[in-house]
């Protein structure tokens, strides 16, 4: 151990654990850091090789016998049949079944979704209802053969510190100088500050922000393998990673249809992993998260006040000189277009992860760090109840081209700074003056960029500055753009008239090619001639198709899809959603309906037969409801044993009828097949669809 060693030792024993051993543990298990370092800190609490060697196998001897891996779940629900309980380690849901009136719970690796569960555990925690959280779950057998269900929770321990002693933390801070703690913090995230220049520091200290900031608007776009989303998934209990798909208001917000508050509500950070490839079908969603990202509030019928920071990490694959010193490119390439100006005005911070190294294991530490949890709830706890904004509001002067969100984003990410590396006495004059420099470089390359794509003056002030306590002005620049004209000086536009497009008025220094766009639809226009966005829509038209056996090249996306928008509710009728099959052609369907913005609810009005298992039916349905839930879709289930009728009906006024109902494919002779997952490759039955609107 080092001198810093053995002062943390010192002053925060039992909190402190070696870094290295979770490396050691980690790499045969996919368990989370704060989850290993909880069992370690269990096992390993001792400078004593010996019994540090000893704890690591008993680290992974616990594992070996609670953690199960997800290909081990028949396994493990054997091993509580035959032993009436066991102790898992898992990550725990739970979910509201509203026709049941009932909570449920799901382990993800035991590999069951309807697990019993008393009520005390999830009033406890609030996070097992959104999101999850992992514990030591000890998991009960069921006996009784007219229950529903083979599995309960007979006792859950939430992976994380049951209390807090925030006196003893800050007292313990004070016992480090400013650069000593910086260490202490970069060694708990398993990196070695030795290794680090004190720009880098500060960028990995930047990448904590989100956690004990609220509404903290956060940016990283760089290179892959950098780190970038461990942060979110791993080092803290109280942030979520989002790993790409649909971004809904339901999930993000609020869900009408549950009467529930979404992310935002439960967790401190919620975080976008790969943000070019984030998907956000609804327009409603990205005003709500304007409104959010501005002031912590939004309204869906009720007005909710959250506190959660949002983060959006993302890779950069072209070059940054060729980015900067161009006229026509700029650093949020690779933002999809649902994030426009409105949105990235909102961003405090964009750290440059092009700086970041990648992940090497030159940069992790050997030495002590505090326990991930320990850290976490510190800043959790500082997350919640401190306030660092109105002492930098008092002791920092910002020149004059800092405007109103300017100002906002550098002083919150001054306080930010303030939160993790001075939590109790204030910082020296100089320790300040680096988080503002810092802070304000951070604001200026949104600036910039935001410059770039405006084609007037409304974010060309971009030389943000700050003044000395002795009176000087200090304009920060960004080290990548500094010397970059198309940057700092970037060509106007003029609009031209026949596109409604901007064009340059100056010639390009440089530039990349830009992103390959996606071929458009067939439907839509020939390959070759894309359709501009302002082009109106082809007015729908009454069809009738008649699809022979073995025909394809029909989806419900291509047959369906146009006439449903504007469409609000679906009503459609078809005895035979029953069989495996049918059912997922019913889910197609409803993947369909799910690409259209206007669509609100589903009624489904079918009925079953002597074969049919009625309570399968209903479990399957049951879980499709629940997922329609999460993108704002409410379906309604009715069953009618007379029914005979095979027809859609659209509140938009379009009738569809279907000779065959939803079941117009074959089945493949094989999985491994063209068309086995491509259904428009997928061979059809014969069968007749009619779309029309009916007589008034």
């Amino acid at each position: 151990m080092d001198a810093l060693d053995i002062k943390l030792n010192e002053v925060y024993a039992g909190r402190v654990v070696r870094k290295d051993l979770v490396q050691q543990v980690k790499k045969g298990t996919n368990v989370p850091t704060f989850v290993l370092e909880f069992l370690l800190a269990k096992y390993c609490a001792s400078n004593d090789q010996d019994e540090i060697t000893a704890g690591i196998e008993a680290t992974i001897e616990y594992l070996s016998r609670h953690y199960v891996r997800p290909d081990e779940s028949n396994k493990a629900q054997s091993t509580v049949q035959q032993r009436g309980t066991h102790k898992f380690v898992d990550k725990v849901h739970v979910r509201h079944v509203e026709k049941e009136k009932r909570h449920w719970a799901a382990m993800e690796n035991f590999n069951s979704q309807r697990i019993a569960i008393n009520q005390k555990f999830y009033k406890d925690n609030d996070r097992l209802l959104e999101g999850g959280l992992w514990a030591e779950v000890t998991v009960g057998y069921n006996e009784v053969e007219d229950d529903n269900y083979a599995f309960y929770v007979e006792d859950m321990r939430p992976i994380q510190l049951s209390r807090f002693d925030v006196d003893r933390y800050l007292a313990g801070r004070e016992e480090f100088t400013r650069d000593q703690w910086l260490d202490i913090v970069l060694r708990s995230v398993g990196l070695e500050p030795t290794k680090l220049s004190p720009r880098l520091k500060l960028h990995f200290i930047a990448r904590l922000l989100p956690l004990v900031e609220p509404n903290y608007n956060f940016i990283e776009l760089g290179p892959r393998g950098t780190g970038k989303s461990y942060f979110f998934s791993e080092f803290s209990p109280y942030a979520t990673l989002v790993s790409g798909g649909q971004a809904t208001k339901a999930t993000l917000f609020y869900n009408n249809a549950r009467g529930k508050v979404g992310l935002v509500g439960f967790w401190d950070a919620v975080a976008f992993d790969e943000v070019a490839g984030i998907k956000i079908k609804d327009q409603d969603a990205i005003q709500i998260m304007k409104d959010y990202m501005a002031n912590g509030r939004f309204s869906r019928g009720v007005e909710v006040i959250a506190n959660a920071s949002m983060v959006f990490v993302g890779n950069i694959d072209e070059s940054i000189h060729q980015l900067v010193n161009s006229t026509e490119h700029d650093l949020f390439q690779p933002l999809p277009a649902a994030l426009d100006l409105a949105v990235m005005d909102r961003f405090y911070c964009y750290l440059p992860g092009w700086e970041i190294p990648k992940n090497s294991s030159a940069y992790l530490t050997g030495a002590y760090g505090f326990i991930t949890d320990y850290l976490a709830e510190a800043f959790h706890y500082v997350f919640k109840q401190t306030n660092r904004y109105e002492y930098v509001n008092s002791h920092i002067r910002l020149g004059d081209a800092v405007e109103g969100r300017d100002e906002k984003a550098i002083k919150k990410t001054v306080a930010a700074f303030l939160k993790i590396l001075h939590p109790g006495k204030p910082p020296a004059p100089q320790e300040l003056e680096e988080y503002v420099a810092y802070a304000v470089e951070a604001r200026r390359r949104v600036k910039e960029q935001m410059n770039k794509r405006k084609p007037d003056d409304e974010f060309a002030r971009i030389n943000l500055s700050y003044f000395r306590a002795d009176g000087s002005e200090v304009v920060v620049y960004c080290p990548e753009s500094k010397d970059a004209p198309a940057t700092q000086s970037p060509a106007r536009r003029s609009l031209d008239t026949g596109t409604g497009r901007p064009v340059p008025q100056q010639a390009v220094e440089y530039q990349i090619p830009a992103q390959p766009k996606p071929a458009p639809s067939s439907q839509s226009a020939p390959a070759q001639s894309p359709v501009p966005e302002a082009e109106p829509r082809t007015e729908l038209r009454e069809q009738h198709f008649t699809i022979l056996y073995g025909d394809t090249g029909y989806t419900y996306d291509s047959l369906i899809g146009p006439y449903l928008v504007g469409a609000k509710t679906i009503a459609i009728e078809d005895p035979y959603i029953r069989a495996p099959h049918q059912i997922a052609n019913f889910v197609r369907f409803c993947e369909t309906v799910s690409k259209c913005p206007s669509v609100r609810q589903i009624t489904l009005v079918t009925s079953y037969d002597e074969q049919t298992n009625p309570a399968e039916l209903k479990e399957r349905l049951e879980e499709l409801k629940q997922s329609l839930i999460e993108v704002d879709i409410v379906l309604d289930i009715r069953i009618n044993e007379n029914l005979h009728d095979r027809e859609i009906r659209l509140d938009n006024g379009w009738v569809i009828k279907l000779g065959r109902g939803l079941d117009i494919y074959q089945k493949p002779d094989s999985w491994y097949v063209i068309g086995a997952s491509d259904f428009s490759l997928r061979k059809c039955l014969e069968t007749k669809v009619d779309i029309f609107l009916p007589a008034a």
